[in-house]
């Protein structure tokens, strides 16, 4: 039997000071368990993960509709259905989405989901795909949904298009990294970029999504991986996880030099920065591509020279969710994590109670952390 309600933890003002662990922006606060209406589900979270994305929305780079309910990378299991859901039962052990496909918009019938017209508005506005945001303060106060999961919680309430069901046999702590960081990052590399065998790639940034990147790029036949970081750490981390070469941002020419020629044939951004961008574009060689897959400041402008993409064939590529088919993607990426193929357990920090939540903030942002989970003690 299901409890009342529940603990969320709410964002009420962003741009707060850091430290996060003396501001507090995230506030453990007891909201009603809500009812899964017809199309959703509701999942008990086992375990969430802090992503880059979440601070992006607490420092107020990222505007969404306050108060949320903030987390967005989880898994969990069923504990109830809503009318109409008949494919998933209660019990069954699910990763969550963070972009639910409505399967008919212009996106959804090219076949990328992960662009869906009607998730990314009901994402935009707080609220879930198949109905207005159901989590309310005791006093009434509509709380928002974040990215249609709100995973910082005892319990979350997500369109039935936010569930992959996954097998028995995956831990939780590896199966919350599913839903953003591989899907991000692996798909970047496999769907965006399409890195062939034999192809260089470097990667800026050596976070969860970049160290993804750098896994997927080392299943690829006879390619050069370059990892960059100013982090020492996370330089070494990067050759675990199948780097060949991984140094600070002021040797990347140097090591694109070294081990590439005349330039890489894919560069993946996830750093967040227009500034990388722009160095990423002058380390491609022709008919190169730049993937862009980190969040910067809506603020921040990129300038390059124009004629390079007609003159040498360079591609600018945008990638949201890497170009993902979760039904599809996180179904064979589990495979390549039971064939020993990405060792994502790399990457998870530690696991914390759902109190260190506000600490974990600090952490993320000051780069000593790649995956901190958090389990939802009481």
């Amino acid at each position: 039997m299901q409890p009342a309600t529940m603990l969320s933890s709410i964002l009420r003002r962003s741009g707060v000071p850091r430290p996060y662990s003396t501001s507090a922006p995230l506030v453990q606060e007891e909201v009603a368990v809500p009812r899964p209406r017809a199309g959703e589900v509701l999942v008990k979270i086992e375990r969430a993960s802090l992503c880059h994305s979440d601070l992006s929305v607490i420092n107020g780079s990222r505007v969404r509709p306050l108060p949320m309910a903030l987390g967005h990378e989880a898994a969990g299991v069923v504990a109830a259905l809503g009318s109409g859901v008949t494919d998933v039962r209660v019990g069954d052990r699910v990763v969550l989405v963070f972009v639910p496909s409505c399967g008919e918009c212009r996106a959804c019938a090219a076949g990328r989901p992960a662009l869906c017209h009607r998730g990314a508005e009901a994402n935009g506005t707080g609220d879930l795909l198949h109905g207005t945001a159901a989590l309310t303060s005791p006093n009434g106060e509509r709380i928002n949904h974040h990215l249609g999961v709100s995973a910082f919680s005892e319990f979350a309430l997500v369109a039935r298009e936010s569930v992959v069901v996954i097998d028995d046999d995956v831990p939780f702590d590896v199966a919350a990294m599913f839903g953003c960081a591989a899907l991000t990052g692996i798909g970047a590399v496999l769907n965006t970029a399409r890195l062939a065998p034999g192809q260089s790639i470097i990667v800026f940034g050596l976070g969860a999504v970049g160290l993804m990147a750098v896994m997927a790029a080392a299943q690829v036949s006879g390619t050069t991986v370059i990892a960059i970081d100013p982090l020492p750490e996370k330089q070494r981390l990067a050759l675990k996880c199948g780097a060949d070469i991984a140094g600070p941002p002021e040797q990347a020419v140097a090591l694109v030099a070294e081990h590439a020629g005349d330039g890489v044939d894919v560069a993946i951004e996830a750093v967040g920065s227009a500034r990388v961008m722009e160095a990423c574009l002058g380390l491609l060689t022709r008919g190169g591509a730049l993937v862009s897959v980190g969040l910067p400041n809506p603020e921040q402008q990129l300038t390059v020279q124009a004629l390079q993409f007609a003159g040498t064939g360079v591609r600018l590529l945008g990638s949201y969710m890497g170009d993902s088919v979760p039904t599809r993607d996180i179904a064979a990426y589990l495979q390549l994590w039971r064939d020993g193929k990405l060792p994502v357990e790399l990457l998870h920090t530690d696991t914390r109670p759902i109190a260190e939540l506000n600490e974990g903030l600090d952490a993320l942002a000051d780069g000593r952390v790649v995956r901190r989970l958090f389990r939802m003690d009481r």
